[in-house]
């Protein structure tokens, strides 16, 4: 009876386990796939892989934590701040780094935006700082109680919320250039540039919007990364993480990020 007791109690801690490597995988996989919904974007725009796209992530999360830390700032108004600059930090990469190399081979535009990375990791440290910063959202890092009372299962109510809240801002994103006539442009770019030109989309507007909807994503990404493990240099590999979701969901295709 003791032998088939602890074999029981084996199977369930290994279910439990299971079970929270499961929950935990799929939750880390939404926030991955949010930046990874950064590179598609860019991509599906202009056929240039944002090699940036890590750089910005960290530009944005350290730049909220820089502004409110310089001016004593609450979060509520470091964030719409933030995001006015991220939304100008993408409209002037698409002016000044994009628009001049129309038509250029696409290794340039990639090396490009490698310039542009290291540009923008030395930038924004040069302006607040190099040292690992504290960033704290308003989301307890604890143990969904339930779970843990009830299942044995280690559930962290913060990857809950950045789950959450990354699946509506995908959700969001892909409505957006799926249902509305941006998006009908931007899938038109993206199909052929010439024809799109030809049938008057503004291809300089539709890279606009995109580069500047990447800022806003980034900036999502930096805060909850950041949160998570701290605003410091190596968020810049989080956007390297997330080349599988890339590689086996494809370059072009946002459901296939998702999924």
């Amino acid at each position: 009876n003791d032998a088939a007791s602890d074999s029981d109690n084996e199977a369930g801690m290994n279910i439990s386990f299971f079970l929270e490597v499961l929950i935990g995988g799929l939750l880390s996989g939404v926030m991955y796939t949010l930046v990874a919904l950064g590179f598609v974007l860019i991509y599906k725009a202009s056929g240039v892989f944002n090699f940036a796209q890590g750089a910005m992530v960290f530009f944005a999360a350290l730049t909220c934590v820089g502004i409110m830390t310089k001016f004593n700032l609450p979060l509520w108004v470091g964030i719409p701040l933030t995001i006015v600059v991220m939304v100008v930090l993408g409209l002037l990469i698409e002016r000044v780094v994009l628009r001049p190399l129309v038509n250029q081979p696409q290794i340039t535009l990639f090396m490009a935006t490698i310039g542009l990375s290291f540009f923008l990791e030395g930038l924004v440290q040069l302006m607040w700082g190099s040292e690992v910063r504290k960033l704290d959202l308003p989301i307890e890092d604890v143990p969904i109680q339930y779970l843990l009372d009830h299942y044995n299962i280690s559930v962290l109510q913060f990857d809950v919320a950045a789950a959450t809240i990354c699946a509506i801002l995908v959700g969001a994103l892909a409505l957006l250039f799926s249902k509305t006539k941006i998006g009908r442009a931007l899938r038109a770019v993206a199909d052929d540039h010439q024809a799109a030109l030809a049938v008057g989309i503004p291809l300089q507007q539709v890279w606009a919007v995109v580069w500047a909807v990447a800022g806003l994503v980034a900036l999502v990404a930096g805060l909850l990364w950041g949160a998570r493990n701290g605003v410091q240099f190596a968020l810049t590999f989080v956007a390297l993480k997330a080349l599988p979701v890339l590689i086996l969901g494809g370059f072009t295709s946002v459901p296939g990020a998702i999924v």
